[in-house]
């Protein structure tokens, strides 16, 4: 029987949303290089086995300027429409909200009448939005049950602090303003997630535009300047409760993957380097009576390298770093999947005893030393980087670049964009590359990618 809901894609609970149908295209942003005076575009992708373009970049969809780079994108509308609380119940899945991270201009597509072309239906200037909201480099959207959440690294156009989040309203994508009443000691900012259950936020730290857009600085780096804290926020009073550090050693706390059960008070949060030996790890944040804890449960070493295989940012190390860039985590809250973007290895942990991860899958795509090449022969420059996973789990979407200035300095020689597909074993464990998926998106850098539907990172539950 068909569902009364505002719209189809829309699921209570993940639970149900693992049972969804599998996607039909998906969507990843399109950044073009540096010195490349194209606009950047959003790319549409065919992921329906049965159709004769399965596997391509059916459309790409230029955006009015040059020099946004595009990074993170997300819905205007998901599966927290449903939350009882919800004031939109007449929602749909149906805008992308795409924010220019360099330019700090945001472009709102329409999808619907024609989803494999979306097109151009408003664009907020950088003016705007540090008027209304006093920020700038828009980064992470989440669409929450009230409305659009958008987190922002500058505070200013100057390149500094603090960054933070804002809202859009609804209807008319306005900046509405800044969703902090109280930062209390939260300076700098990266990506941020909630527990609708318990009522709570939590943002992470990377560093300020001036830290981070002309490249990572080793002056700052050795001197432990990037962030290495989680904030915890009262989600309904908007004011910052607690901070969690990372060890004394770690730098740059990025992507944030709360269990997607509300019922669970425990999320991840990928760590891309120590400055003590190179390692990445990852930290598990989780509700110990009545305040948050932050525990190492995942450490990826560094691997030896000769100087001369390695960029002069490295030679000096002797090592090749993991790199952890990004991390996603499978509707059933049982498989994290983690991008190794230096030394070029994609791992999959069972987190089911998320204090005790169990590492049950790894790949090899690229990688700085390594340069391990696709199933089907082909290079692969980069390393793997933003994963998306379906709604089922079944199915695992890879891309390979972080962001361009940083691109330039771990991976000197260029990086040609591709996105490939790893099927994952939902019952034992295990991933192995789809030797049929590799799309090749050449001097269009590949970055987050989105699935028409929902997917692992897009959507967020109210009911177990």
């Amino acid at each position: 029987m068909g569902f009364v809901r505002p719209d189809q894609s829309f699921y209570p609970s993940a639970r149900a949303a693992g049972e969804a149908p599998p996607e039909t295209h998906g969507y990843v942003t399109l950044p073009t290089a540096l010195d490349d005076p194209r606009p950047d575009a959003l790319g549409v992708v065919d992921l329906d086995p049965g159709s004769p373009s399965y596997g391509t970049l059916v459309s790409r969809v230029e955006l009015p300027h040059s020099g946004d780079e595009l990074h993170h994108f997300g819905w205007n509308a998901c599966s927290s429409a449903l939350c009882p609380y919800a004031p939109h119940a007449h929602v749909e899945r149906r805008y992308l909200i795409v924010p220019g991270l360099r330019s700090s201009r945001i472009t709102i597509l329409d999808t619907k009448d024609d989803p494999l072309h979306p097109r151009v239906v408003k664009v907020i200037e950088p003016e705007t939005l540090a008027r209304r909201a006093g920020y700038s480099r828009p980064h992470t959207v989440h669409c929450g049950p009230d409305g659009i959440y958008v987190n922002a690294l500058g505070g200013t156009s100057d390149g500094d602090g603090p960054g933070g989040i804002f809202r859009l309203d609804h209807d008319s994508f306005d900046v509405l303003g800044r969703w902090e009443v109280d930062r209390g000691p939260q300076f700098l900012a990266y990506d941020f997630a909630w527990h609708l259950g318990y009522d709570t936020m939590i943002t992470s730290e990377w560093g300020t535009p001036a830290m981070v857009e002309n490249g990572v600085v080793p002056e700052l780096l050795l001197g432990k300047k990037y962030g290495r804290s989680i904030h915890v926020w009262d989600l309904r009073r908007r004011r910052h409760v607690q901070t969690l550090s990372v060890g004394e050693d770690d730098q740059m706390v990025l992507e944030l993957r709360p269990a997607h059960d509300p019922t669970k008070a425990y999320g991840f949060v990928g760590v891309v380097t120590s400055v003590a030996n190179l390692s990445a790890s990852i930290w598990l944040w989780h509700l110990a009576g009545r305040s948050w804890e932050l525990t190492k449960v995942i450490e990826i070493p560094a691997e030896p390298a000769e100087a001369s295989v390695l960029p002069p940012l490295l030679q000096g190390f002797g090592a090749v770093p993991p790199l952890v860039t990004d991390i996603n985590l499978s509707l059933d809250d049982r498989f994290l999947y983690v991008s190794a973007w230096g030394t070029g290895e994609f791992l999959q942990y069972d987190v089911s005893d998320p204090f005790h991860p169990r590492k049950t899958g790894s790949v090899h795509l690229g990688g700085i030393v390594r340069r391990a090449a696709h199933g089907n022969g082909a290079a692969l420059s980069g390393g793997p980087q933003m994963v998306e996973v379906s709604r089922d789990g079944r199915r695992v979407y890879v891309t390979n670049s972080l962001y361009l200035a940083w691109d330039q300095q771990f991976y000197p020689e260029g990086i040609e964009g591709w996105m490939v597909k790893l099927d994952a074993d939902t019952e034992n464990g295990g991933l192995s590359l789809d030797p049929g998926f590799h799309i090749d998106t050449g001097t269009d850098r590949a970055h987050q990618v989105r699935l028409a539907g929902g997917d692992a990172s897009s959507d967020s539950y109210c009911y177990p």
